[in-house]
């Protein structure tokens, strides 16, 4: 998929749909359909849904980093699999839905990288793969953090089950990819 470029009404339809396809799940009523958005969302792309509570604690992400169908058939996957499938959380109660923030994050094919110095904080997601496990982080995700390059690498082996500075291994794979990210913070 090449980089995509939303208007801030595309971007706010994407939002209304993820929230409408969860809330799809407590009532009789399916979510509107995407529109076209001219042909970006028949496009084979990959995305990222984040769920939020209203205190900015993490309640759900799931995604897809390479992409493997129609960017709006992920939406919809993802919205629902955040919601009610994330196996680190419970699913997702009728009465929690209305202190959900919701946020989507839009990928780019991930690229290999030669060298760590490579990855940069706040443009680049980053994925690890080494010794057959694998771990990614959003591009948002050092940022809010505050991490530093190396602090997000030790974290990544972390999260991977790794042992510290796996990154630097000889069999260590790392790839960057860029993601448009929104959510609907912006639209209150």
């Amino acid at each position: 998929m090449r980089e995509m470029t939303f208007s801030r009404e595309e971007k706010r339809e994407m939002l209304t749909f993820v929230r409408a396809t969860i809330a799809a799940r407590f009532g009789d009523v399916a979510a509107e359909p995407l529109s076209a958005m001219n042909g970006k969302m028949a496009t084979r792309g990959s995305c990222f849904v984040t769920l939020h509570t209203s205190d900015g604690n993490l309640r759900g992400c799931i995604g897809n980093i390479i992409a493997h169908e129609a960017l709006g058939d992920n939406l919809a996957h993802n919205a629902f699999n955040a919601a009610f499938r994330d196996p680190r959380f419970s699913p997702v109660g009728c009465g929690e839905l209305d202190n959900l923030e919701i946020e989507i994050s839009i990928l780019t094919p991930p690229r290999p990288i030669a060298a760590p110095e490579e990855f940069i904080i706040g443009e680049h997601g980053i994925i690890l793969e080494c010794r057959g496990r694998s771990a990614v982080f959003l591009p948002q995700v050092a940022p809010e953090q505050g991490w530093n390059r190396e602090d997000t690498l030790t974290h990544l082996c972390y999260k991977a089950g790794l042992p510290f500075r796996a990154w630097e291994a000889e069999d260590a794979k790392l790839s960057v990819f860029t993601a448009i990210v929104f959510g609907e913070k912006e639209f209150k």
